[in-house]
């Protein structure tokens, strides 16, 4: 989620939750209708699993959808979402996730710009043949790796 610390100094802690209520609505729907599994609440984002890379880039899209739903119904509404998607072998412990794998998709975060899916190399090969979109972001440096990584966006938008 966009600016949560930003909404809470400027809307308010009640106002804010009410925007962090919604964003978990939209993700946890989306999760539930994609066979995501939701791994934690970070405060501001959801990190979840899943089994398929097309089943994680499906259920992006559909939070992006969601998001956009619910600007057009409330206009005034700040809620924006950057997702970031990445495929590997994460270690798993204590019902949590670690390693590199995860650790990219969170760079992947970073770098994303509210209302973007930005997805590895790997997921992308991972879903060719499917009906999905990419445009190539090129190989930007992401902080905390050493090589170049090369970049995906998902397009979701009817107008992309």
């Amino acid at each position: 989620m966009e600016s949560s610390t930003a909404l809470t100094q400027q809307f308010g802690d009640a106002a804010a939750q009410e925007v962090r209520r919604t964003h978990n609505e939209i993700v946890r729907a989306a999760l539930a209708a994609s066979g995501g599994n939701e791994i934690k609440h970070t405060g501001d984002g959801i990190m979840a699993s899943f089994s398929t890379a097309s089943a994680a880039l499906g259920c992006a899209i559909a939070i992006q959808r969601g998001v956009a739903a619910h600007k057009q119904d409330h206009l005034d509404s700040p809620l924006a979402i950057y997702i970031g998607l990445n495929a590997g072998e994460p270690i798993a412990e204590d019902d949590d996730l670690f390693g590199t794998s995860v650790d990219l998709a969170a760079r992947l975060i970073d770098h994303a710009e509210p209302g973007q899916i930005l997805a590895s190399n790997v997921v992308r090969e991972l879903a060719s043949g499917k009906d999905f979109l990419f445009a190539d972001l090129g190989e930007p440096e992401l902080r905390g790796f050493e090589d170049p990584v090369k970049l995906w966006e998902l397009l979701w938008r009817d107008d992309q």
